[in-house]
């Protein structure tokens, strides 16, 4: 494996974690822009290397803020993220693509502002509040249809007349200033962690199960997109001002634009503007403004072409360093985080910053002492960028990476290739040993109903050594402890044995094997059936695995090399979970033969997701991209143009949802 095909499964293993982080977590640890900075880093690189395709790179999908605590409703039409630009001269490359995307046409763009909150969908029946749906994965998201009935900018009945009797509309949950202050004070007097920003803080509230809590943050709201079958107008801009008078929150900050140059002025206005806003923005959406343009224009997989999002520049603030703190993860990767002296940037009081790795602080030369210049880029992440060297006094000391383990002072070690720095000592490091834990309950993997802080106390109560433990606990170890009573104790007693019906891939994926990923996890429990052929999988037998290059190899034999791991795995059977491929599980069928797919496109009665699945189960194998090796296109509405231009330059055979489902029923 070369150096590029490393860098984008490294890639793709960072930008998943980091889309966990910012859509489960709602606690992002970059900012946007390095974000982007990454993901346009591995589009580049997966598109010189077209053997490395995977559907399910981060690249092609849309971040998840799925919870288990709401019902999952499938989106009626997929909400798709927006591409990013950061510049004005990007701005005018997407002008110009639009330009020449509809020949030459006149088209008008609305400018609005984009609000720094968290998305919603709406749906109204007959003028009535029926349905409240978070972005999820695009495809299917999380009913919080209670918890927005709170917010009083929500119309629950429409006013006015004119509004179709079904229809769509979605807009951004806020937390205004004023609120998110209240808010940070009142958890401040009750010694509980502070909200970083409002974002976080109104996506935190719409997932609290207890709808008075909700009603009494005092979010906000603003609505930018209708969606239908019977739409009051032909242009984007006419039916905001449609579902204005129906009683929605609507901007007033709306310009439609002719010209680059009043783009620009738009931007440049809101760039100084918006600091005196009551609510938090991170920049300007241009969207095209005749529907029937939007249409024309397309898709691409994962963004509209018709609509795009300028970022402002980040706010650049300049404070002292005081100290660097080391944080440990649970693959005992070291962070350093730069503890600074409060300043106010962005609307938010900022006291820490990252520093990413020993090689960022050394290129810094940082003394301790100095004067730093301090961004958030994308308005979320603060993040060291400079010194004022002009500032420095000759009594700082030089900022050294530390060379043990902050928590357990085992030596740390630097694999070859990589930045970061490891603390070797994965079994008995307290952070490793509880975040393997946290790993080990999370919803992808045992999907155990217990937080970071409950298992923190289990820990140090000594009832919990590693994951193995949960399964000797009992209602009785529990009930007496602070806080958890009868009930709570059997929840999360019932809740562990259930995890004993999570199938084989999942129980793989929470071992927490390094770089073995849930999709991962799931080629390897397909291809191998059971725990005792990969034990025993030699590395050639490993690679041949689809999508298990060598670096995973070499880490699955690594992880059963070690003694203790092997206890650890047995410790696990004998408590009963399930670790080999049921019978149920099996293909369906080889009707597809080896056949390859690629799907673009919505459909009536399946998500992309459950078509995949059935391609595999039937024998089929799922790409991403078209070639003259792929065998058929299964095509949907709003396909990309681009993949249909190239499915017939390359004569592929396309079908529809209705011939898909006739080829696997043909058993």
């Amino acid at each position: 494996m070369n150096a590029d095909q490393q860098r984008i499964l490294s890639l793709r293993e960072e930008l998943n974690r980091h889309n966990y982080d910012y859509y489960v977590l709602s606690n992002p640890t970059i900012s946007d822009f390095e974000f982007d900075q990454k993901m346009r880093e591995l589009q580049d690189l997966e598109a010189l290397h077209p053997e490395m395709d995977d559907p399910n790179s981060p690249s092609r999908r849309v971040g998840s803020d799925l919870s288990i605590e709401f019902k999952q409703v499938k989106h009626q039409y997929p909400m798709l993220s927006l591409g990013n630009t950061y510049s004005q001269a990007e701005v005018a490359d997407f002008f110009d693509r639009v330009n020449r995307g509809l020949g030459g046409a006149p088209f008008e763009i609305v400018c609005e502002l984009k609000y720094d909150g968290t998305s919603i969908s709406l749906v109204y029946e007959e003028g009535r509040l029926v349905r409240a749906v978070t972005r999820g994965d695009g495809e299917k998201g999380d009913d919080v249809t209670e918890n927005v009935r709170t917010i009083r900018t929500i119309p629950l009945i429409l006013s006015g007349d004119g509004y179709p009797s079904n229809f769509e509309i979605r807009g951004e949950i806020l937390m205004p200033w004023a609120s998110f202050e209240e808010l940070n004070r009142k958890r401040a007097e009750q010694e509980e962690p502070l909200f970083a920003n409002p974002r976080n803080a109104a996506s935190g509230s719409l997932k609290q199960q207890n709808s008075k809590i909700v009603a009494e943050r005092k979010l906000d709201s603003y609505l930018y997109y209708l969606l239908g079958e019977e739409l009051p107008a032909d242009t984007h801009y006419d039916n905001l001002q449609a579902a204005k008078s129906w009683g929605f929150k609507v901007s007033d900050a709306m310009r439609k634009c002719r010209t680059l140059q009043e783009v620009f002025d738009f931007i440049n206005y809101w760039d100084v503007e918006r600091k005196n806003l009551p609510v938090a923005t991170d920049g300007i959406v241009l969207k095209v403004n005749s529907i029937a343009q939007q249409k024309e224009l397309g898709y691409t997989s994962k963004t509209p072409r018709w609509a795009i999002a300028y970022k402002f520049q980040a706010e650049r603030a300049c404070t002292r360093l005081n100290s660097i703190s080391y944080q440990v993860g649970r693959t005992g990767a070291i962070t350093p985080v730069a503890n600074l002296d409060p300043v106010q940037l962005s609307g938010t009081v900022v006291k820490r910053a990252s520093l990413h790795n020993a090689d960022f602080i050394e290129s810094l030369d940082l003394h301790i002492g100095d004067m730093v210049y301090v961004e958030k880029g994308g308005e979320i992440i603060p993040k060291i960028v400079g010194v004022d060297m002009d500032a420095r006094s000759n009594s700082g000391e030089k900022a050294l990476f530390v060379d043990v383990c902050p928590e357990c002072g085992a030596k740390l070690v630097r694999m070859e290739g990589e930045a970061a720095h490891y603390c070797p000592n994965d079994e008995a490091c307290p952070p490793q040993i509880k975040g393997k834990m946290e790993h080990f309950v999370s919803r992808k993997a045992m999907n155990i109903n217990i937080g970071e802080e409950s298992i923190d106390y289990f820990y140090k109560k000594g009832l919990l050594k590693d994951s193995s433990d949960f399964y000797s606990l009992k209602e009785t170890d529990l009930s007496g402890l602070e806080r958890w009573g009868a009930q709570s104790a059997k929840n999360l007693v019932d809740s562990i044995a259930d995890s004993k019906n999570v199938p084989f891939d999942r129980v793989l994926f929470a071992l927490g094997i390094r770089y073995v990923g849930a999709t991962t996890a799931k080629k390897l429990a397909g291809e191998l059936r059971c725990i005792e052929e990969i034990e025993t999988a030699s590395f050639d037998r490993l690679v041949q695995v689809d999508e298990i290059g060598d670096r995973i190899a070499l880490s699955i034999m690594d992880y059963f090399r070690n003694p203790k791991n092997v206890a650890f795995v047995n410790r696990l059977k004998e408590a009963g979970l399930q670790f080999a491929m049921k019978d149920e599980e099996n293909r369906l069928s080889d009707s597809l033969g080896g056949k390859s797919f690629v799907i673009s496109g919505t459909f009536d009665r399946h998500s992309r997701d459950e078509l995949k699945e059935l391609i595999e189960r039937h024998g089929g194998k799922n790409v991403s991209s078209i070639s003259s090796k792929t065998d058929y296109l299964l095509a949907g509405a709003n396909m990309g143009p681009a993949k249909l231009e190239k499915a017939q330059k390359l004569n592929i055979k396309m079908i529809s949802e209705a011939d898909f489902e006739k080829m696997i029923a043909e058993v």
